[in-house]
């Protein structure tokens, strides 16, 4: 396995936003040694019914980093989501601070590009973001160094970012309990993904994973923190052992029986350009609905 620069002597302070609508879980994370911060994973309010946008989960946050006197340096996307809109640009415009993702965004961009049927204005080379990850680059957050660990499977660019002891997963892992996210979005690998838990497994039993997503099985509260040891030993579709062969074959007999998001579309279309809303020939801000393309 890459090298990865784990320094388990940083802890960072955590704070975590629920979004019931979507069942996720945004972050601030703070370096203990400054008053630098990032967000990890932000929210977009959207009444998909009225095309309505709004910002209430966004200007939470926005609320809480200006409140606590934080300086805000990174906004982190740990992939481009299916199941809700980024508030990237808009967290930026009001508090600063560098977008960043994955590399491979440019073969989501390329694979919904088309399927969206988007035209040349559609820049595919994820000029849209400030930062663009490689497996183990390093960024910093105030003095606390953070890296990226690309985690394919789930989608193409899904990377874990991890930042002292805390490790944010996106949809890489959820809960013990509640197992992994599906493998069947285009580009996405039930193989792969598997491969890519193994290598989270591999950091320190007690770095702190924060999930993307939880959506409390058999009726427990919401819960979005854990532990590597806890994963490896408890996970119900990984842990204790369970080969790849079983994985795989798990994850694709469920994935066929699974319906696609809610806010897959708008979802798509928004997060692909970084969380800006993608306009008409006018300048209107307008969501197409591809009829049997995904």
């Amino acid at each position: 396995m890459k090298d990865y620069p784990v320094n388990m002597t940083v802890t960072p302070e955590v704070q975590a936003f629920f979004d019931e609508a979507t069942n996720t879980i945004s972050y601030i994370v703070k370096d203990p040694n400054s008053s630098s911060c990032a967000i990890v994973d932000s929210v977009m309010d959207i009444d998909y019914a009225a095309g309505r946008i709004t910002y209430d989960h966004a200007d939470e946050l926005i609320r809480q980093v200006e409140t606590q006197g934080l300086k805000l340096e990174w906004i982190i996307e740990t992939h481009v989501h299916a199941d809700h809109l980024s508030a990237a640009p808009y967290i930026q415009q009001k508090l600063g601070g560098k977008i960043g993702i994955g590399s491979k965004i440019m073969v989501v961009q390329d694979t919904f590009g088309k399927i969206f049927n988007e035209g040349t204005e559609f820049q595919r080379d994820g000029s849209q973001f400030d930062a663009l990850f490689e497996d183990g680059d390093t960024y910093m957050i105030g003095t606390m160094q953070a890296f990226a660990m690309y985690t394919p499977g789930h989608t193409p660019a899904c990377m874990v970012h991890v930042m002292g002891d805390a490790a944010f997963v996106g949809d890489t892992l959820f809960m013990p309990d509640g197992g992994s996210a599906r493998a069947d979005f285009p580009g996405g690998d039930a193989g792969t993904l598997y491969d890519s838990i193994q290598k989270v497994l591999t950091l320190p039993d007690e770095t702190r994973l924060f999930m993307c997503h939880d959506y409390g099985p058999n009726g427990r509260d919401i819960q979005w923190e854990t532990t590597v040891g806890e994963e490896r030993a408890h996970n119900i579709h990984v842990g204790a052992g369970k080969t790849k062969e079983e994985f795989v074959k798990f994850r694709t007999e469920r994935d066929a029986q699974l319906a696609m998001p809610r806010l897959i579309i708008p979802s798509l279309q928004v997060n692909m350009r970084a969380g800006a809303i993608p306009t008409d020939k006018d300048g209107r801000p307008m969501l197409k609905v591809p009829v049997n393309g995904l």
